[in-house]
């Protein structure tokens, strides 16, 4: 006796994701950080959107459009504490998700592993131009630290940092 829930193309794919799931006997709490990292995302996603409906992308206004969106928008002051903090908790959702993996021996599937690695290293980048974004002093000299972090290269770090910074220092470019 099939149920709609399992012929059904678009219910099927549910099914087969919420209710019928095949879980692993040692599942425990440790399991939840990956999806605790969606809803993570998810509330990053929604919360930046409002935000930037606010915030000025210009080296000039860029830190006074900040101290608009929490001094004069409705709610702005909290849409930037739910979203700083939402930061601090998706990476530590992050660090969690990581040794889980390393405790479960999850580095033995290589590809996951990479991909896992990639994609800690593209938050790490996006986390990164979110620092820098209120361009205050911290976000200045956040940029200017890790940018020149490139420099240890040899023979082409100075000229990447130069390419990056667009000159001779960190600037408006």
């Amino acid at each position: 006796a099939h149920t709609l829930r399992k012929t059904h193309p678009l219910l099927k794919i549910i099914n087969n994701s919420f209710i019928d799931l095949p879980a692993p006997s040692n599942l425990s709490y440790l399991w939840n950080f990956g999806s605790l990292l969606g809803i993570c995302l998810i509330s990053q996603i929604i919360t930046g959107l409002f935000l930037a409906m606010h915030y000025t992308a210009d080296t000039i206004s860029a830190f006074s459009s900040v101290a608009h969106i929490c001094r004069d928008v409705d709610y702005g002051w909290m849409m930037r504490n739910i979203h700083a903090n939402g930061a601090s908790f998706f990476f530590i959702c992050i660090y969690m998700h990581i040794g889980r993996g390393m405790y479960h021996g999850s580095y033995m599937y290589k590809e996951t592993w990479n991909i896992g690695v990639i994609l800690l290293f593209l938050v790490m980048a996006t986390a990164f131009v979110g620092y820098v974004l209120p361009w205050g002093q911290m976000s200045f000299w956040g940029a200017t630290v890790i940018t020149n972090l490139l420099s240890a290269i040899p023979y082409l770090g100075d000229t990447m940092v130069q390419w990056i910074w667009g000159g001779f220092s960190v600037d408006k470019a």
